[in-house]
């Protein structure tokens, strides 16, 4: 049997090591409940997300659970946002090592994320359709977010529309492939794609008195 000393040492360590302790359950549970969510979504389809769902699927009791998010939208704009952020950890790895290389390093930024899209499409389209279905709020960040990529876009072309007309035939070819509808199979994506990149193909297109700002 342990002595008074021991258990008082033991009790001791249990109130020193919790303060460290509770931060990271709850972060293991933050990233089990969204995994969760993303797996359901994907799976089933954005109809079928509940918390009871995201609680069978993580493991975690529908108490811990809602003690992380109070309710289903908590959890979708958790996804979105982890979403986001993976695709501005890519947006400053690309500018970093090839972006700006480019003479226009924004819009090559933002073609190689439509790209970068594709290759997560299932996952990402599926979490972006749970958001907009339950709450279509939860992406005006991303559409305020988008809108100051464009007037980068713009500020740093000498043909301002068709610098946007080149992002937006990248995002086009992103959604599409995203939500299934898309008839071009991956080979033919990866060619338009080097294409839409390559600034010496459209240079011959290029308009320089054309408007910067609008």
């Amino acid at each position: 049997m342990a002595g008074p000393l021991l258990l008082a040492t033991r009790c001791a360590a249990r109130h020193l090591k919790s303060p460290m302790d509770n931060p990271s359950r709850s972060e293991r549970s933050r990233k089990a409940a969204v995994t969760a969510a993303l797996t359901i979504i994907a799976r089933d389809g954005p109809g079928r997300l509940t918390l009871d769902a995201i609680a069978r699927e993580s493991g975690l009791s529908k108490g811990g659970l809602m003690h992380q998010f109070p309710n289903k939208e908590a959890v979708l704009k958790a996804l979105l946002e982890q979403q986001f952020a993976h695709f501005e950890e890519f947006a400053n790895k690309f500018r970093a090592e090839a972006g700006e290389a480019a003479s226009q390093p924004e819009l090559a930024t933002q073609i190689s994320i439509s790209r970068e899209l594709i290759a997560q499409q299932y996952s990402v389209a599926q979490a972006m359709l749970g958001a907009l279905a339950q709450e279509p709020g939860l992406l005006a960040d991303a559409r305020g977010k988008d809108a100051e990529r464009v007037a980068e876009i713009r500020a740093e072309a000498r043909d301002a529309d068709l610098a946007v007309l080149r992002w937006a035939a990248a995002r086009g070819l992103a959604l599409m492939t995203m939500l299934r509808v898309s008839p071009l199979p991956q080979p033919d994506l990866d060619r338009l794609f080097a294409r839409l990149l390559d600034d010496d193909q459209w240079m011959a297109f290029e308009q320089p008195g054309a408007p910067r700002d609008r």
